[in-house]
């Protein structure tokens, strides 16, 4: 039997509900009564029955059931575009969403390849009473519009070089690619969540200098660089990139939500803590580095990260004492997992909601910064992952002033050792990726209701 519309209960209660001027006899008005009493129990049946088989969609996010878990961050987002909002069900099912229901909804899910199940609203009344009961590490979130989202990111550079634009474009989530000059322009203020591509933000060029310096993208690349800091008023591309970070930091302190990965993390906090200070060798600007610049450090404007030592030597493919990747000879390729820490669904929504997997222990993965030295971490910053074989920390949050931060160390989650010059990964062969889930839970997070944090 099909769902009665609204539409048609409204038409009948009007029937019903209209005066009459006829004038009746007795037997007239008897009838008449009886039939209004006959149509009444009708409606209220139909109205009864619509209430118990009206449905929502849940798009499960458990290991057993989804079979494209990216492609269901996509549909989410697609569906809070459409001033729809979604339920994010914390600790239910690996992080599973309730939407609305509609045919819409349903074929682009068969369109994206994303399982879902159809239930009824006493159903999924079940599931939130079961959900919202003391007993339970769940809750239930409210997501209520789709972010704005920026990548800052060069130009040039393409889709598969960052795993972050990778994951939105596989995803079908729409972003925006901005740089330096509008950065510089103010135009942050248009984008509720930041990407920060695997930039260097200290003006060495990636501290590739070693390795391919006579490469010819790395000469094009310092070039281009250097024209565009001169372009912009600057004399150093390193005091081009202070300039930038400082219009980021003023960002999230005002209210936005920053994610960064790899080169990006360090090197935006080392940015932060050198404010004023060279640190860069003639071969990356043209003149000596400043006497005892180390002391010179200001760790109070740092976001996430303290009393680290910045690595001097210009041959050497390393920024600071923060990157663990120098220091992981215990953890062979094979047992290279990080584990998700666990937190209370309803006293920490936000850092939950950060570790949403249908798994705890995520895949390991390198890149020129792949984790935090646990020691150099502040301690107002949250560790989400760790590898228990060093200690190290491999994901990490906090608040700056009215914003946020997610650091996530590693290139590519699905590529373990991510080369210059290597392919792409191709995401439809990875589909219910877990390090990559990290990413996406990150570009929803901003669209939940505010709750404030108890802890």
């Amino acid at each position: 039997m099909p769902m009665m519309k609204t539409r048609s209960l409204q038409k009948i209660c009007q029937v019903l509900t209209k005066p009459s001027v006829v004038l009746l006899t007795r037997q007239q008005t008897l009838t008449t009564i009886s039939r209004s009493k006959y149509l009444i129990s009708c409606l209220f049946f139909l109205v009864s029955w619509c209430a118990l088989n009206a449905s929502v969609i849940l798009i499960p996010m458990d290991a057993e059931s989804q079979d494209n878990h990216l492609k269901a961050y996509g549909i989410t987002y697609w569906v809070l575009t459409k001033q729809q909002k979604v339920q994010w069900l914390l600790n239910y099912r690996g992080g599973s969403f309730l939407l609305p229901d509609g045919d819409p909804i349903r074929k682009e899910c068969q369109i994206r390849g994303v399982s879902f199940e159809v239930l009824s609203d006493s159903e999924a009344n079940q599931i939130l009473d079961e959900i919202s009961s003391p007993s339970q590490n769940q809750d239930a979130v409210i997501l209520e519009k789709a972010p704005k989202i920026a990548v800052y990111s060069p130009k040039d550079n393409q889709p598969w070089d960052d795993a972050v634009t990778m994951v939105l474009t596989y995803a079908e989530i729409p972003y925006v690619t901005i740089y330096d000059e509008e950065v510089l322009d103010d135009k942050l203020a248009l984008y509720d969540w930041l990407h920060l591509h695997h930039e260097d933000f200290t003006g060495q060029y990636g501290k590739f200098y070693g390795a391919y310096r006579a490469a010819p993208w790395y000469i094009e690349g310092k070039r281009l660089a250097e024209e565009r800091a001169s372009k912009l008023g600057y004399s150093k591309v390193s005091e081009q990139k202070a300039a930038v970070v400082e219009k980021i930091r003023r960002y999230v302190i005002g209210g936005g939500f920053m994610f960064a990965m790899c080169s990006a993390t360090d090197s935006f906090d080392i940015a932060l803590a050198a404010d004023g200070v060279d640190i860069c060798e003639p071969m990356f600007d043209g003149d000596a580095s400043e006497a005892n610049y180390q002391s010179k450090l200001d760790y109070s404007r740092t976001f996430a990260f303290k009393n680290f030592r910045l690595e001097r030597n210009p041959l050497k493919y390393e920024f600071s004492s923060i990157d663990m990747t120098g220091k992981r000879r215990n953890v062979p390729r094979e047992s290279d997992y990080f584990s998700l820490m666990e937190f209370s669904a309803k006293w920490d929504p936000v850092p939950t909601m950060l570790t949403q997997n249908h798994t705890t222990l995520v895949k390991g993965f390198m890149g020129q910064t792949t984790a935090f030295e646990r020691a150099e971490v502040k301690p107002t910053v949250m560790v989400l992952g760790e590898c228990k074989l060093n200690g190290e920390a491999r994901y990490i949050h906090g608040i700056k002033g009215k914003g946020f931060f997610t650091f996530y160390g590693g290139h590519d989650p699905e590529d373990y050792q991510h080369r210059v010059g290597d392919p792409k990964t191709e995401l439809e062969l990875h589909p219910t990726s877990p390090g990559y889930r990290l990413i996406l839970n990150n570009v929803l997070f901003p669209a939940a209701r505010k709750k404030k944090q108890k802890t």
